[in-house]
């Protein structure tokens, strides 16, 4: 059963982020510059164990790596695997993806973050590392908070502009790395690196396990890409009958159905010459095609939302039914892959736009991921319906605890 979960007071001071406010840290350190934070969270126990995580990793559905230095310099396999070099071979990584996805615990800890938009909540990742193991000094283009779990990790970082690569490697390692700062972490110590910040863990001892915070950080090509594809598929709808990914429902957009005309176009003697009026006509309409907020919330709201093809669900056999009766007691539950997010009058769920427009009660779901049973009541019944309908999927539960 997914957890419930409660929102993070943005103007409270927290340990997590070493006695500053979530506000402080967007304000001071987010997408600026490097934050060692000595226990983040005292006492610390990690979701999984390190048995947890050689599980996950033999499992087909989940993303994993195994990184080894040796002899022969860098190795790189990926998952699924039967088996693991001994814990008493030195130099040896497994690193884990999106174990958010599977498992109830860690996707509670993640959630830890979101004073930062779910937009940019990308997945939690866990590396489990013998004496020596890392992956090389390299640097990331996404934010990342490195959370210690167990045993102990040094981390050397450095802002140095030089980001050149080792060639002919399986990995991407900086060919000139130069640390500028350096640390061990122990358990329950983080450290927080924005994008491009040059780094290089190394595992201090057999038992060590650091969990990765990352949040997605798109380019600008991949976002005037996905509008471009927003506003082609809106057409397509209006006019064409395909309404493609992003198409349906169809938002209000322009009338294009007018003919191309060339009425006075004069006879020509390079018939295999593309007409200078026909290039000018397609340019000019390009003024009327629709490029707003709507277009774009509609691109980003399904992107950001769509599930990973190892995001699974479980439905249960028979689930509760809040139009028979919301029941005295209880609050429906996000499953832990489920992604919800609104903008404006636009709800969108794993991939999907939801069949109703936003309101305050779906919002406050989005938002804090629950909803307790007082919300439920004087819903209108197609709320209750579309409710119906995501615990019968499994994308939400009915938790009467």
């Amino acid at each position: 059963m997914s957890r419930a979960y409660t929102t993070p007071d943005i103007d409270q001071p927290t340990s997590l982020l070493g006695g500053l406010t979530p506000r402080e840290f967007m304000r001071d350190y987010w997408q600026k510059k490097p934050l060692l934070i000595r226990q983040a969270i005292p006492g610390f126990q990690p979701p999984v164990t390190i048995r947890d995580v050689q599980t996950l990793a033999r499992r087909e559905e989940v993303e994993s790596r195994l990184i080894t230095q040796g002899d022969k310099g860098w190795s790189l396999k990926h998952g699924p695997f039967r088996g693991f070099p001994p814990k008493s071979q030195p130099n040896w990584t497994l690193l884990v993806q999106s174990v958010d996805l599977h498992d109830d615990e860690s996707a509670a800890l993640l959630r830890q973050f979101r004073f930062i938009s779910d937009a940019r909540l990308d997945d939690l990742m866990i590396s489990i590392a013998t004496d020596g193991g890392g992956v090389g000094p390299h640097f990331d283009s996404y934010d990342v908070f490195l959370l210690q779990g167990q045993g102990r990790r040094r981390w050397r970082t450095s802002s140095q502009p030089d980001r050149g690569l080792v060639p002919g490697l399986p990995l991407k390692i900086l060919a000139d790395f130069r640390p500028d700062a350096d640390d061990i972490l122990e358990p329950g110590d983080m450290l927080y690196l924005p994008p491009h910040v040059c780094h290089d863990g190394v595992a201090i001892g057999n038992d060590c396990m650091t969990l990765s915070i990352g949040f997605r950080v798109p380019s600008q090509a991949t976002l005037a890409r996905g509008l471009l594809e927003s506003a082609a598929d809106q057409l397509s709808a209006q006019h064409l009958g395909d309404p493609g990914l992003y198409g349906h429902p169809c938002l209000p957009g322009p009338d294009l159905s007018t003919l191309y005309t060339d009425a006075d176009i004069p006879a020509t003697q390079h018939p295999a010459a593309l007409p200078d009026q026909l290039v000018r006509s397609t340019l000019d309409t390009l003024q009327s095609i629709r490029l707003d907020e709507a277009v774009a919330a509609r691109f980003l709201g399904q992107w950001l939302t769509n599930l990973p093809d190892n995001a699974l669900f479980d439905p249960p056999d028979e689930p509760a039914s809040l139009s028979a009766g919301v029941p005295a007691q209880g609050r429906i539950v996000l499953d832990r892959c489920t992604r919800l997010m609104y903008s404006g009058a636009q709800v969108f769920i794993n991939g999907e736009v939801a069949d109703l427009a936003a309101s305050p009660a779906l919002e406050a779901l989005a938002d804090h991921r629950s909803l307790p049973a007082d919300s439920l009541r004087g819903l209108a019944p197609d709320v209750l319906a579309m409710l119906d309908e995501w615990l019968q999927e499994g994308w939400a539960h009915w938790d009467q605890a």
